[in-house]
């Protein structure tokens, strides 16, 4: 970077508050270094808390003193200063000094920072006081080009007309002369070093900061680049998987009708051949009816007409012919039956398997859950007996798939075999879970793509053979939701929960609501608003009932039942500002208040039993109950550090520093304990997801969290985490176990 910058190297934005949008008025610098007007963030800190930065939302923690406190951009103001000296430099621009003299040219006072008029400046000179001030005439006014003549002299406070010009390194404060006599003598107490050294050696660390800033930059205007190539190949990429995707399915529709017209020729032969059967049917029982109906007549003219002469001539014969008619074995059963249209596969059961009539794949890790493995997109045979379901895999974990039957038909024979992605067999073991259910366990020691084949009586089942994509533990195995305010989708997440069924409960701080999730597929079951400005937490009774809690203005804990009815409402006087909240198996909760710095012990009516850590907890926000134990953990994301507690309120110990390393934290939030009593931990700041034991010694690290600035968690029973990713807008799950 540049040591100079010129009047036409910034602009005017650079120079205004975003805020206000007017030039900056006692510029004040946040930590993550973004400036706004002193006023500005007064008026921003008195609306919300904790104090979020106006362009990042980074959260700032205020000094003692306030925005006042922070520290003033003299940058800016230098700037501000050269901007106004160049542009008063001529004449038509009144005397800052005199107010009165817009007429001649002015000269430019860098330590009273003022621009002075022939007349002031003249007197301005003659003063002992000021004989030592650096003024600025006009000529060399407007050919200046270097802003590094525009600073302004830092005065002491204590000594007001002494110039700050040593660093006292010991005490890191910048001293005038006269400090340096009294209060920063030289000593074993006190190093003051004239400014322009140390200067110098935090301009050349600087120099090394944003060397390394470079590459960086480099990396992700490259991925920008890369990410806009790849949305201007998304409309064509579309547009081909929807051509695949209408051919495929007009395929198969052009199947179904190519069947039906099958179906329809065999009802036509049918009943061709059905009709022909009756017709011969009926013929041969119509001649028999001929015969009999001629005997018939013949006897009966005999008896009725015949004399004796003819009786006695032909009733012999007749007697013969009619009693052989009658003797004769007649099939007069036509043995047929109303043919009928039978459905080999019911609708309902095409239309479970709908969802696997092709697929969309893509080569972005969507890390979702897949309920049954398909080599390809492909219909499945809908009589099969067989199927096998994968679920989801993680290196060095041990990792399932189950073998389901439709029928009961003896104990078959199942052969499995295992690949990983260079070939290598991978050991697998078998059991019978429940009936017609099978369990098939195996260990991958590598990630990417395995290979499983699982047969029956020598035939492979359905989803066989399967490819199974075995992830990293820092690789989500599944992830809910996207931003958006539909159901199924989320928007700030920052609570997260597990049901009495097992499934995942989150509540949405955007979107005012409580959505809850299938473990499994990821898939929304149900959905109900809540009450409240900011909701932030969640936990479940050991009814199934959701407690909820909410900051702002309409700030509260509320209790819904398990579908989504408000039950309760409970804002005792001690509760200021709720964040995290857990719940005891007899109602008790224990809420974290972020204004009163402390947990609050409430009945099951809300009534308070008792505070927790008051003037112990530095801005908590959320908390967990190992009850086997009868200890409290909160986190304190500005102290860095997890805190425990006893139900009585007595402090037994803490854990944790500021750092990157195993067992240090970044801003700790969310928190959980695992049957063994082990305590769960995530970084709001890197997102790493770290388990200590009891004690708070560092176990393991679980995962980096992928879906930037996780909030809370929660440990599902199959061994999985849920993270509520508050800025990815979704809700991450992690192997754990």
């Amino acid at each position: 970077m540049a040591s100079k910058m010129a009047s036409d190297d910034f602009d005017d934005q650079f120079l205004t508050c975003s805020v206000c949008m007017l030039h900056f008025r006692d510029p004040r610098v946040l930590p993550c270094l973004h400036t706004f007007c002193r006023e500005c963030l007064q008026e921003w800190a008195a609306k919300q808390q904790p104090l979020e930065c106006p362009t990042c939302r980074t959260q700032v923690s205020l000094p003692d003193q306030g925005v006042a406190g922070l520290r003033t951009n003299f940058y800016v103001n230098n700037l501000l200063d050269f901007a106004a000296a160049k542009k008063g430099a001529g004449p038509g621009v009144p005397c800052q000094v005199c107010e009165g003299n817009v007429e001649g040219s002015k000269s430019w006072c860098a330590d009273c920072a003022k621009l002075l008029c022939e007349s002031c400046t003249l007197l301005h000179r003659k003063f002992p006081l000021f004989e030592d001030h650096e003024v600025t005439p006009k000529n060399a006014l407007k050919a200046e080009k270097d802003v590094g003549k525009f600073h302004r002299k830092r005065h002491c406070q204590k000594h007001k007309n002494q110039e700050l010009v040593f660093y006292c390194e010991s005490c890191s404060a910048l001293v005038c002369t006269a400090c340096t006599v009294v209060d920063h003598r030289p000593g074993k107490d006190h190093n003051p070093v004239e400014i322009a050294t140390v200067a110098q050696r935090k301009k050349e660390t600087l120099q090394g900061l944003l060397q390394d800033m470079d590459p960086r930059l480099k990396d992700i205007q490259a991925a920008v680049k890369e990410v806009e190539k790849k949305m201007s190949n998304l409309m064509p990429s579309k547009e081909a998987a929807t051509d695949q995707a209408k051919a495929y399915f007009r395929q198969l529709a052009d199947l179904l009708q190519k069947r039906e017209q099958e179906i329809f020729s065999q009802i036509d032969e049918q009943c061709r051949a059905d009709g022909k059967a009756l017709q011969t049917k009926k013929e041969a029982i119509e001649f028999e009816s001929v015969g009999l109906t001629s005997a018939q007549t013949f006897c009966q003219q005999a008896v009725e007409h015949g004399s004796d002469v003819h009786i006695l001539e032909v009733g012999n014969q007749v007697r013969i012919r009619v009693e052989t008619l009658l003797a004769k074995q007649l099939d007069l059963e036509s043995n047929w039956s109303e043919f009928q249209f039978t459905e080999n596969t019911a609708v309902s059961d095409v239309e479970k398997e709908v969802e696997n009539f092709g697929g969309v794949k893509t080569n972005v890790d969507v890390s979702k859950f897949q309920v049954a493995a398909h080599a390809k997109p492909a219909v499945q045979g809908f009589a099969s007996k067989y199927k096998v379901a994968v679920k989801p895999a993680v290196q060095g974990f041990a990792c399932i798939a189950e073998l389901t039957t439709t029928n009961q038909e003896g104990r078959p024979c199942v052969t499995t075999n295992m690949e990983d992605p260079s070939g290598t067999s991978i050991p697998t073991q078998l059991r019978m879970k429940s009936e017609g259910v099978w369990e098939i366990s195996y260990v991958p020691k590598v990630t990417g793509k395995h290979r499983l084949e699982v047969k029956v009586n020598s035939q492979h089942v359905t989803g066989s053979p399967s490819d199974v994509d075995v992830k990293g533990k820092d690789t989500p195995v599944l992830t809910i939701g996207r931003k958006g305010r539909r159901v199924g989708k989320l928007n700030r997440p920052v609570g997260v929960a597990v049901d009495k069924d097992g499934n995942i409960a989150v509540v949405e701080q955007n979107n005012r609501r409580v959505q809850i999730f299938d473990t499994d597929t990821g898939k929304p079951l149900n959905s109900f608003p809540v009450d409240g400005e900011c909701p932030h937490s969640i936990a479940v009774d050991s009814n199934g009932r959701f407690l909820v809690t909410s900051r702002g203005n309409n700030f509260g804990l509320r209790r819904y039942s398990k579908e989504g009815k408000l039950l309760n409402t409970f804002r005792p006087d001690c509760m200021a500002f709720p964040l995290g909240v857990a719940v005891l198996q007899d109602g008790r909760m224990v809420v974290v208040d972020y204004t009163q710095q402390s947990c609050l012990l409430l009945q099951p009516d809300g009534s308070l039993i008792r505070d927790i850590g008051k003037g112990l907890l530095q801005f908590p926000e959320f908390v967990t109950v190992d009850e086997s134990r009868g200890v409290v953990y909160v986190t304190g994301w500005f102290a860095h550090k997890v805190i425990a507690f006893d139900l009585d309120g007595n402090l037994k110990f803490a854990f944790g520093k500021y750092g990157q390393n195993d067992g240090e934290f970044k801003s700790p939030l969310g928190v959980t304990i695992d049957p063994a009593g082990n305590i769960i931990v995530v970084n709001h700041d890197d997102g790493r997801l770290q388990v200590f034991g009891p004690d708070g010694t560092f176990v393991r690290t679980v995962a980096t969290v992928k879906g930037g600035h996780p909030f809370g968690i929660a440990l599902i029973p199959d061994g999985y985490i849920a993270v509520a990713c508050h800025w990815g807008h979704c809700v991450e799950m992690y192997r754990y176990s």
